[in-house]
């Protein structure tokens, strides 16, 4: 009768981290599914649910040209960033690093704009190639300048990052304003769905698709996290997993920007949420990286909707403010712990 209590209260123990595991992603996911639900309805055009459920026409031509579109971008552009942050972090081994702080995304801008002032034939595949090649230049770049830096804090880095991305943002604001293409690198820098519709958001299934590969081999970007010499000791192939990961960011940094825009700080704010609630492990955190930066995107979109309605604050003016705030936070409780 004891051994029975015993094994029966054992049972208990190890089934309810998995029950509340469970009701974690249960939770998440129905939040995740109403918000996706009220970014259905929200706008400056009227769509209710009693006018959806009763078959109105023109209700649903606006959910499907725009609204539903609209959504899906929201969600995929907010997991594929969070994804390509968290990636960048384990590649350079620092917490407050993602490509809108180490000049990724400048660079994409840049070769974007260089494709745009003297190809303008190009098509949009070609034009993602070339934001992809300078994007991947730029990031080595920083990785090139920060191999020469002497590192005496973990904001050293993000810093010679920003400073990278001023330079770079430099250069292509000039060749910008030289060619009368200021507007076009604003709508690249300042992120905003505002334009998204059927026919204009499909890039962005690439970078899900992205996402999807980066957790197939989450394990491998969990041993590069813990340094070449750990990597090489366990017979990985750390520049293999390196070039996976700079394309991947570079990837995805591109198709996000030219789509939709830059969305600033998600991939740093969103990883280290996650990071002080589920640990380090990618396998095991990488699905909470995707939902929470889905959902992140998702509310800040809606609030730019609501703010000023049936006007729109771009979402990158949000996540700006939001992921500024959230930065300065992190800084402020890590400082204790640098020097």
């Amino acid at each position: 009768m004891a051994a029975a209590t015993v094994a029966a209260q054992a049972g208990e123990r190890t089934a309810t981290p998995g029950l509340r595991r469970a009701l974690l992603w249960g939770g998440s996911l129905t939040l995740l599914a109403a918000g996706a639900v009220v970014s259905l309805l929200v706008g400056a055009g009227d769509v209710s649910l009693g006018a959806l459920l009763a078959g109105d026409p023109h209700a649903w031509e606006l959910v499907r040209l725009s609204r539903l579109p609209r959504t899906v971008a929201l969600l995929l552009a907010g997991a594929a960033t969070a994804v390509a942050g968290v990636v960048m972090q384990m590649l350079v081994r620092n917490r407050f690093v993602e490509p809108s702080t180490i000049g990724t995304t400048e660079a994409a801008s840049l070769g974007l704009l260089a494709v745009t002032i003297w190809a303008p034939a190009t098509s949009m595949t070609g034009k993602i190639a070339v934001g992809s090649v300078a994007a991947v230049l730029g990031t080595l770049l920083f990785l090139g300048v920060l191999r020469a830096v002497p590192i005496r804090s973990v904001v050293t880095v993000p810093l010679v990052g920003i400073m990278l991305g001023g330079v770079v943002g430099a250069l292509a604001a000039y060749l910008a304003y030289r060619y009368d293409l200021m507007q076009t690198l604003s709508a690249w820098l300042t992120g905003d769905f505002s334009g998204v519709m059927e026919g204009r958001y499909e890039l962005l299934w690439l970078v899900g698709a992205m996402a999807l590969v980066v957790y197939l081999v989450a394990d491998r970007f969990t041993v590069v996290g813990m340094g070449r010499d750990v990597a090489t000791a366990l017979g990985l192939g750390y520049r293999g997993v390196m070039a996976l990961g700079l394309a991947v960011v570079a990837v995805s940094s591109s198709v996000v920007v030219v789509t939709v825009g830059a969305l600033p700080f998600l991939g740093l704010v969103v990883p280290n949420v996650v990071s002080m609630l589920v640990g380090d492990n990618l396998r095991r955190s990488l699905p909470w990286v995707a939902v929470l930066g889905a959902g992140l995107v998702l509310v800040c979109d809606v609030v730019g909707r609501l703010v000023i309605r049936p006007y729109e604050i771009p979402i990158g003016v949000v996540m700006g403010v939001v992921g500024a705030a959230v930065f300065l936070w992190l800084l402020l409780r890590k400082a204790p712990d640098v020097g």
